[in-house]
């Protein structure tokens, strides 16, 4: 293979990794090196739908690691020619953000403060926060998200990734919310969507409605008390943890085969303190063994009360408030006297004082006996939930839609998972989906529902028949605009009308994240070039939200899965072995490792986390990778001291070591299409340090001799080896790059496993000759530059003589003696004169 001379930049004196990534990020924007060319048809294209992070404070080493891999997998298809789109989003609406802003500003929003145009947050936030309006709080969160996301930004930056930053997209701009809207109106244009008023699990907390998806099991503690009840036969017994709740007992049942209760079925009983006459029914559900095996049903104390309810068709008596304190008045037909006791206070409050009462009427035997109970919690709440009865929007996904449910379990078959052991993650979500998907939100920073209700004659909503936008109107919000054939001095009046008050779940915002990256509807031209997309790379924990939500939308719009594969990322994990996470204050933040070891350094570490692997955080590989980046360096600018020569690669060695790097590239490739990254980073850097612990020094006496073939092997390794690792170590790959080669390593072509006339195992077998003759010097503490009188190798000897030569030069051998044996042999007589040769 003939070399053609080249040009390149002359190197610096001492090459360094300090300073690479101003350099380079700079440079890669100016030059426009990952700019989406969006001329390219879907079948060159690779496009990405990279998750977009939260945007509500700090990235933590746990956001390096995952959107590493995904960067990674990003670079190799763009080398492998494909046009990228790797475009950037920012999740700024929900929960977190309104946290923030709370606690940054010092205020919280309250529908009811009218709109301050001039309104400026306190430049220090006192100990109470300040009541502003609705409007003057979104204007907050906007505010403070742009900040965090420049801040992002130049992080992810630094990082390398090789995102279109003219691309980026929020979940809260105005394409979102358009799409967003867009969507929900279609679900409810073909009955997807629909609203119900029923038992709603609550975050008393953030006064909200929450979704299957976001629920929690916590250990909580409790108490079980055994209280009686006065049935027509004498009295009936039941324990409870929930003794507040007995204003809002319907019924008492315990299971139909139980002998004990079987004659009190069909009879009532009176509730203590209230005197409220309620049924005695069985329902396979009570469970004889637990407690005196029968339960009373409350509304709602749990998720086993709504079943029962609904189920034997109970009337409610609902006593919980919104706001998690017992309503100021009682449910019809309760005893307004002993509820006054109870009203207006906090559950735990009620609790302690209907305890007193019953001990004062003699109705709880015994004291209270303590036990740990499992408990559902709002994901990021610290109360748990209660269920109250609310008017919601609902989403249908199969949990009350046995055929649906079933071809969304098809539509999870049917994607290509990365590591395919997560796919049972999803199909034990779906099978075990108990009811629809509750989208609405009792929150302000959120894309608002695009729905108006009329209002009648006495001023009630119409709820069954909601006021709609045109899709071109989009996007709207119901609470400053009007709908159709409608003035603003209408709004509230009889007559008239309202808007709907609540926002969307999070989730049905970036559930539509390949719709809003992909310019759905606003950009056809786009879409069609990038849609469905290939990839989703995303944490295992939220398969059964951001994954699957994502699904049901693409099949019901669609009728399609939203990308082919899916990657699936770990976790890191703290010294302790536990999840990193905010909230749980055991968090690295990236910035001071980028700067300490360097951004390449970094990465090499979070590309050893196999995909769907949690992975412990360690400064020790961080090291490791920023050691291999300055040996890239190194050893870069040593090949490169070798002035370029025209020749072919002729000698036996040289063509060993070209055809072992060509099983390497076979493995990396093969291995980066599997979405294994590490094993491809494994099978590089496996080769990389064999290369320059061995082949370098076999080899540089004749490179110093000016050996053509020597010097054209190592240009031309050194070239595929810059290329196998710029995936991983971009930097460091494209400053050595820079020094020799036109354009960007990161545009170049990926390495062709082609075949080579070599035999990898001369160089194997000459590699393991030079560590023998190493290890001989180090025992007699000599040089390794000290002289060998007798070299004498016994083994493959037809391999071992196509390296002699260079084995001399490489090992200082005076004397080389070969014979065939049937293993390796190696003795060296190492001189004692003469060894500083």
């Amino acid at each position: 293979m003939t070399q053609q001379r080249l040009r390149h930049a002359p190197m610096p004196e001492k090459p360094s990794l300090d300073g690479l990534e101003q350099v380079w990020v700079a440079r890669w924007e100016s030059d426009g090196t990952y700019r989406f060319d969006r001329s390219k048809t879907r079948e060159q294209i690779y496009s990405i739908d990279t998750p977009p992070p939260t945007v509500s404070g700090a990235l933590h080493v746990g956001h390096v690691f995952s959107y590493t891999h995904t960067d990674t997998i990003a670079r190799f298809q763009r080398m492998r020619g494909r046009e990228v789109f790797y475009p950037m989003g920012w999740d700024d609406n929900g929960l977190p953000t309104e946290r923030r802003v709370q606690n940054h500003f010092g205020v919280r929003c309250d529908p009811s403060v009218p709109y301050d145009p001039s309104f400026e947050p306190p430049e220090k936030p006192g100990k109470s926060q300040i009541s502003i309006s609705r409007g003057n709080f979104i204007e907050l969160c906007e505010r403070l998200t742009v900040e965090d996301e420049k801040a992002f930004e130049a992080l992810w930056r630094r990082l390398g990734l090789s995102v279109d930053w003219s691309m980026t997209y929020a979940t809260i701009d105005v394409n979102a919310r358009a799409a967003s809207q867009r969507a929900f109106l279609r679900n409810l244009a073909r009955g997807e969507a629909y609203m119900a008023e029923a038992p709603t699990l609550w975050d008393v907390t953030f006064r909200t409605a929450v979704a299957q998806a976001e629920l929690e099991d916590r250990d909580w503690p409790g108490a079980f008390h055994r209280i009686s009840f006065y049935g027509e036969k004498g009295p009936v017994w039941i324990e409870t943890t929930r003794p507040e709740l007995i204003p809002a007992c319907v019924a008492l049942v315990a299971h139909p085969d139980d002998e004990r209760y079987k004659p009190l079925f069909g009879t009532t009983a009176l509730t203590p303190l209230f005197g409220v006459e309620v049924p005695i029914l069985a329902h396979h559900l009570a469970e004889p063994d637990k407690g005196s095996g029968i339960a009373m049903i409350c509304t709602f104390g749990d998720i086993t009360d709504v079943t029962w309810w609904r189920e034997l068709g109970l009337p409610t008596r609902p006593v919980i408030g919104w706001d998690g304190r017992l309503l100021p008045e009682p449910p019809e037909g309760v005893d307004a006297e002993p509820y006054k006791e109870l009203a207006g206070k906090t559950v735990h409050s009620a609790r302690e004082r209907i305890v007193e009462m019953l001990r004062a009427s003699g109705d709880l035997d015994g004291e209270p006996r303590p036990i740990q109970r499992t408990v559902k919690f709002f994901e990021k709440g610290d109360r748990p939930l209660e269920i109250v009865t609310t008017r919601q929007w609902y989403i249908r996904n199969g949990g009350r839609d046995a055929e649906l449910r079933q071809r969304l379990l098809e539509r999870g078959s049917e994607l290509r998972w990365q590591p395919p052991h997560m796919r049972v993650r999803y199909d034990n979500w779906v099978s075990g989906l108990t009811g629809d998907w509750l989208v609405s939100r009792q929150r302000f920073f959120g894309v608002p529902f695009p729905i108006w209700y009329p209002l009648d004659a006495d001023g009630n909503p119409d709820y069954a028949n909601p006021l709609v936008p045109s899709e071109d109107e989009l996007p709207i919000d119901p609470s400053s605009q009007v709908p159709s054939g409608y003035g603003e001095d209408q709004r509230g009046k009889p007559g008239g009308f309202m808007g709907d008050p609540d926002v969307m779940d999070t989730w049905a915002t970036s559930s539509l994240s390949p719709e809003i990256a992909g310019g759905w509807e606003r950009d056809p031209d786009l879409f069609s070039r990038v849609f469905p997309m290939d990839l989703r790379p995303q944490a295992h924990e939220i398969i059964r939200t951001w994954l699957f939500s994502t699904v049901v939308r693409a099949h019901q719009e669609f009728g399609t899965l939203p990308w082919a594969d899916v990657a699936i990322s770990g976790w890191i994990l703290d010294p302790d072995r536990k999840k990193m996470s905010k909230s749980k204050g055991n968090v690295t933040t990236p910035l001071g490792l980028l700067e300490e070891y360097g951004s390449d350094a970094v990465r090499y570490w979070a590309a050893g986390g196999r995909p769907g692997t949690d992975t412990a955080f360690d400064t020790g590989q961080i090291k490791v990778g920023r050691r291999l980046a300055i040996k890239i360096l190194n050893a870069s600018k040593f090949v490169l001291s070798f002035d370029e020569i025209s020749g072919d690669v002729v000698e036996p060695l040289d063509l060993s070591m070209l055809a072992g790097l060509s099983e390497v590239v076979r493995e990396a490739t093969e291995a980066f299409e599997g979405y294994d990254y590490t094993r491809a980073l494994e099978a590089t850097e496996r080769f990389f340090w064999s290369f320059c612990d061995d082949y370098l020094e076999l080899v540089k006496a004749r490179a110093y001799d000016g050996d053509a073939s020597a010097v054209a092997a190592l240009r031309q390794a050194l070239d595929t080896l810059l290329r196998l690792f710029a995936p991983f170590l971009p930097f460091v790959t494209e400053e050595v790059w820079s020094w020799w080669r036109p354009g960007s390593v990161h545009r170049a072509e990926w390495p062709a496993a082609g075949a080579v006339e070599g035999d990898p195992a001369v160089l194997t077998v000459a590699s393991e000759v030079l560590r023998q003759v190493r290890k001989a010097k180090s025992a007699a503490k000599l040089s390794m530059r000290a002289e060998i009188s007798r070299l004498t190798v016994s083994g493959p000897a037809a391999l071992v003589r196509l390296a002699q030569d260079d084995l001399c030069g490489a090992g200082n051998v005076e004397e080389f003696v070969l014979t065939e044996g049937p293993e390796l042999s190696v003795t060296a007589d190492v001189a004692v004169q003469g060894d500083e040769q």
